[in-house]
């Protein structure tokens, strides 16, 4: 969970004294468009604009002259201390942010959030820039750090692959290789974890792991990604009640060992090495029912005894090796040799 970080001031209390002076009809466009009566939603231009009888265009232009007012009042000069002090939090969490973020952890409740982005709009330190495809939209301080930190991410971009899932300290290193300007004070774990979190390009799943949303276990969206970063974290093969309890002590995501079951049964991601239970495909582990994990193996090997062959089935799939006895068994396409082992028919 994320950390709210401590403002010196009351945010509700600062946007108070700023509109107080505004004309009551400004200010009432103010308090609607920036969801500071209360209320968590911002009020549009269009259900503004037919409250009054008048176009979006217009609302706008009120909404637009009314900042203006507010920044040469002395109401205005006189919040300079919260000026300030937003500008000191946001220079201490590393001077550029995603603006979810910079809200998040400036103050998680919904109203307190309204009232921090109406003083960043109104406030002259806070510059944003909108979103695209390589980054959300953030708030920033300082020109030469936002744009140090941006080229450094955008080099960090480039060196990771579709396929690469990286871990938090392996991509931090990347960001630290790639920064050049900055003040070493915001070359640390924290700060630059917060700088990635401005990324449009790269995500971190539930195991801190981090990669492009094409890569696999990085994006999750259903309960098999789930399973697959559960069993990933386990490391070993699981049967698929496991696998459910493992995605719920984990994750905290409640799902049905049915609903589970048929997910690892629909998905390449998985195989199955015994009565339910699973292995992943890139651990190496081929599909198929015994017969055809003797077939592979005899191909590639050649001649093998019984108990070569049992000890080589049995690190694909788990089943007893009465099971492995009874498709040797099988003259269609196995034959036993005199000397003791066992070959494909050609």
């Amino acid at each position: 969970m994320k950390k709210a970080t401590r403002i010196s001031f009351k945010p509700a209390q600062a946007t108070k004294r700023l509109i107080q002076g505004l004309p009551d009809r400004s200010r009432d466009v103010i308090l609607s468009r920036y969801g500071l009566s209360g209320q968590t939603r911002n009020e549009t231009l269009d259900s503004i604009g037919k409250r009054y009888g008048i176009t979006r265009e217009r609302v706008r232009q009120i909404e637009n002259h009314a900042v203006k007012l507010i920044q040469e009042s002395d109401a205005f000069l006189a919040e300079a201390d919260v000026f300030d002090s937003l500008e000191s939090a946001i220079r201490d969490l590393g001077g550029i942010l995603s603006e979810q973020n910079l809200l998040e952890l400036l103050s998680p409740a919904p109203d307190a959030k309204n009232h921090i982005y109406f003083l960043l709009v109104v406030g002259h330190p806070f510059k944003v820039e909108k979103e695209n495809s390589d980054f959300m939209r953030r708030w920033f301080v300082d020109d030469g750090i936002a744009k140090a930190v941006e080229s450094a991410l955008k080099a960090v971009h480039q060196k990771v692959r579709p396929s690469d899932v990286l871990t938090e300290e392996q991509l931090v290193n990347h960001v630290m290789t790639c920064l050049s300007s900055v003040n070493a004070k915001y070359k640390n774990q924290d700060t630059i974890l917060r700088w990635l979190e401005l990324s449009q390009c790269l995500v971190s799943n539930p195991l801190n792991e981090w990669g492009r949303p094409s890569a696999p276990g990085i994006k999750i969206k259903n309960i098999a990604d789930y399973a697959y970063l559960a069993m990933k974290k386990h490391g070993s093969p699981m049967h698929f009640r496991e696998i459910t309890k493992a995605i719920d002590h984990m994750f905290g995501k409640k799902a049905h060992e049915a609903t589970t079951h048929n997910e690892l049964i629909k998905s390449d991601r998985f195989v199955l090495v015994g009565r339910g239970t699973y292995a992943l495909t890139e651990w190496g582990y081929r599909i198929g029912p015994v017969a055809t994990i003797i077939e592979h193996i005899l191909e590639e090997n050649g001649p093998l005894t019984k108990v070569e062959i049992i000890d080589k089935v049995g690190k694909e799939r788990f089943v007893k090796t009465n099971t492995i006895i009874v498709n040797l068994q099988n003259a269609k396409f196995v034959k036993s040799k005199k000397d003791g082992t066992y070959s494909l028919k050609k």
